[in-house]
């Protein structure tokens, strides 16, 4: 059976995911293939590379940079991370993503975006994990109006989590049938409909398949949840999430609350490790 490990987005929270996946490459725990939204994405490559501790390093050490987040990044170039800091600048050069074990690993690594012009989730399998994939990582993380729309071939692509926020049925579908998820919320969550909606219907007016998309963007988060518990209790999937709300800023730059929820994914991994261990040897 296919093995596989689903990392759904959330920003900053997702530095409980950092967590996770390092005691879970510690503890050499093997998967054939692994999927990311977002933030999941962008922490969860480093799986693929074998970089343990790496997202908490660079995130600590540039927190306050205005490089990596900033509203003055975002007035000046669109993108409230910046784009040519964290795509290029930051894996290239101040904490290399190294691309060789990237390439030798055998497991598969997927991202998430969404097609801005028909609402739609476009799976990419990134294979180098140079600038091409490094694009689709940052495609799958633009959150509209937070973020320019990048653009990749003749297309233009926005957050994945717009169409599919946790793509379980994705790696299903393609034939993982042992699946661990990884969630930034605890199990009592559901998402609730955005009270913004009125005002993104007349920032994204030029894009009606997206606002579609966000229009009904909590039920069907929260159907994705329902499907997931339902598999959980019947043994079908292992999910790890957060035993409580992680109640971290978006652009946290306090080093400490990194580390904060960084630790909770180490605890909550450490506690699922047997867990783990015994389902994917069934």
């Amino acid at each position: 059976m296919k093995k596989g490990l689903v990392m759904e987005g959330g920003a900053m929270r997702c530095m409980f995911t950092a967590g996770v996946i390092d005691t879970l490459m510690k503890e050499k725990v093997v998967f054939d293939g692994a999927v990311g939204v977002s933030a999941g994405a962008a922490f969860g490559c480093n799986y693929k590379s074998e970089q343990i501790g790496r997202v908490l390093r660079y995130n600590v050490k540039y927190a306050s940079d205005p490089r990596l987040s900033s509203w003055h990044s975002w007035f000046k170039t669109g993108d409230l991370y910046g784009a040519d800091f964290c795509y290029r600048e930051l894996p290239v050069e101040l904490d290399v993503f190294d691309t060789s074990a990237f390439q030798k690993n055998p497991m598969d690594f997927w991202c998430v975006a969404t097609d801005i012009n028909n609402g739609e989730a476009v799976y990419h399998k990134l294979i180098s994990g140079k600038e091409a994939d490094l694009q689709w990582i940052r495609a799958s993380s633009s959150i509209p109006v937070f973020a320019r729309p990048v653009e990749i071939g003749n297309r233009k692509y926005w957050d994945g989590g717009i169409s599919d926020s946790i793509p379980i049925k994705f790696f299903e579908k393609i034939g993982y049938q042992k699946n661990v998820v990884i969630l930034t919320q605890p199990l009592s969550y559901r998402k609730e409909a955005s009270k913004l909606y009125p005002a993104l219907e007349l920032l994204l007016n030029k894009y009606p398949a997206v606002l579609g998309k966000l229009k009904t963007r909590a039920r069907d988060y929260n159907c994705v949840l329902d499907y997931l518990r339902k598999k959980e209790v019947q043994g079908k999937i292992l999910v790890i999430r957060p035993p409580y709300p992680l109640d971290i800023g978006t652009m946290e730059k306090n080093p400490e609350e990194l580390k904060r929820v960084y630790n909770v994914g180490v605890k909550e991994a450490k506690k699922n490790l047997k867990a783990v261990r015994a389902y994917l040897a069934e």
